[in-house]
């Protein structure tokens, strides 16, 4: 990639800040980010709930005419309104369409083995992801190395990725709140639906790694040629940091480096390396709006204090920080401009950099982001600001807590 100053300098670029402009300053910016083709002509629409993006994926899955192809980092059977999704499985492979799915072994590791002999008995095929079981045949020493990736593909025409894993946590509803654990409480999350030529890219992914160890499939339609289905433009990022493409960083760089007038990130897991959470910085000393939503509660609640360590600085250089801390804050996406969404599996973290398997999907379009731009106002609404003297008055429990994380920060 060029220089950050040379290529992102708003006023060297010439652009207007109209909307056109921007889309085509944007697009400039995040073409040389990878070979991945950006991809015209497809039909999005936000999914803004984790329960909603579990319930599309499920009515999918029951509409499916020959392929089900799915990939997750927690395969759990969860149940929304009576209907099991491991029932449902079997009953879609019973009716002769194919039914591949890939888990990550950590990620699926509360998953019980009878759950998946159950599946693989029904004609589901699956496929586990590194194996830390010496006994299996997956079995991977790099522990590290996780497939962290939420998605799924149905007959080749439809897409589904965000945030959400298929857990139980999304069976919880708004009402329960924070709950008496991070895992019993609501969960906020979100993803998209994708119909249009970037299909075919996010189900090459599927396929790249499902070749790497899975049984034949018969349903590839590797080169299926797929109609126009809207006017958003996307890109997929496939970020394999163990391949050296992480694509999210990459990406993410690009376009609040490029940012001209705001940048809304929501994160469940913010523990930038020092070169991100600078770029954040950056972007708000030269009159950019930053506003960050932020988990004040968490299942990995050391990232909620290595989060805190930074507020001072970003605080000061202008950024605005809020804290979810009625609920479990896990989505993974970002607006800028108006015209850039970025939305997938990747937190705003060192582990989506350095460690795992993740899918985004960079969405250059005003409709996306302005629905997505929406959501993340309303959320904010309901979030609690955080102020610097608020953040220089913590107690020393907090430093404490702070100085810790920042240590296992390190070790991540």
């Amino acid at each position: 990639m060029k220089g950050t100053a040379a290529m992102f300098d708003a006023e060297a670029s010439g652009a207007a800040s109209d909307p056109d402009s921007l889309l085509a300053h944007h697009a400039g910016l995040h073409d040389p980010v990878s070979d991945c083709p950006i991809l015209d002509g497809n039909r999005v629409v936000l999914l803004d709930q984790g329960r909603a993006l579990v319930e599309a994926v499920m009515r999918a899955i029951g509409s499916a005419r020959r392929f089900v192809h799915m990939e997750y980092y927690t395969l759990d059977d969860v149940t929304l309104d009576g209907q099991s999704l491991f029932d449902l499985l079997e009953r879609t492979a019973a009716r002769g369409v194919e039914v591949a799915v890939i888990w990550d072994a950590i990620g699926s590791g509360s998953t019980p083995d009878r759950a998946f002999d159950r599946l693989r008995a029904h004609g589901v095929r699956l496929l586990e992801y590194h194996s830390v079981n010496p006994f299996r045949a997956r079995f991977d020493l790099r522990m590290n190395d996780r497939d962290h990736r939420k998605l799924t593909v149905v007959d080749g025409v439809v897409a589904l990725l965000g945030g959400a894993n298929m857990s139980k946590v999304y069976e919880t509803p708004r009402s329960v709140g924070r709950g008496p654990d991070a895992d019993h409480g609501y969960w906020i999350d979100n993803g998209i639906q994708v119909e249009g030529p970037a299909v075919g890219e996010i189900h090459r992914l599927f396929l790249h790694t499902w070749d790497d160890g899975g049984p034949p499939l018969q349903q590839r339609d590797d080169l299926a040629p797929l109609p126009i289905a809207g006017g958003e433009r996307i890109r997929v990022d496939g970020s394999a940091p163990a391949e050296r493409r992480p694509l999210y960083n990459l990406s993410m760089r690009a376009a609040i480096g490029g940012a001209r007038s705001r940048v809304l990130l929501a994160t469940g897991y913010f523990v930038p390396a020092t070169a991100e959470w600078h770029l954040l910085a950056d972007a708000a000393r030269r009159g950019v709006e930053v506003e960050l939503l932020l988990p004040g509660y968490s299942d990995v609640q050391a990232a909620v204090h290595a989060a805190r360590a930074l507020y001072g600085p970003l605080l000061k250089a202008g950024v605005r920080i809020h804290e979810v801390r009625d609920a479990m804050l896990h989505a993974k996406v970002a607006t800028i401009d108006g015209v850039v969404t970025v939305i997938g599996s990747s937190n705003f973290d060192r582990r989506s950099v350095r460690y795992n398997n993740e899918i985004d999907a960079v969405v250059l379009g005003r409709d996306t982001a302005g629905s997505v731009e929406a959501m993340l106002r309303r959320q904010v609404a309901d979030a609690v600001p955080i102020t610097y003297a608020g953040w220089r008055a913590r107690s020393r429990r907090e430093h404490a807590l702070e100085l810790a994380a920042r240590l296992w920060k390190r070790l991540m």
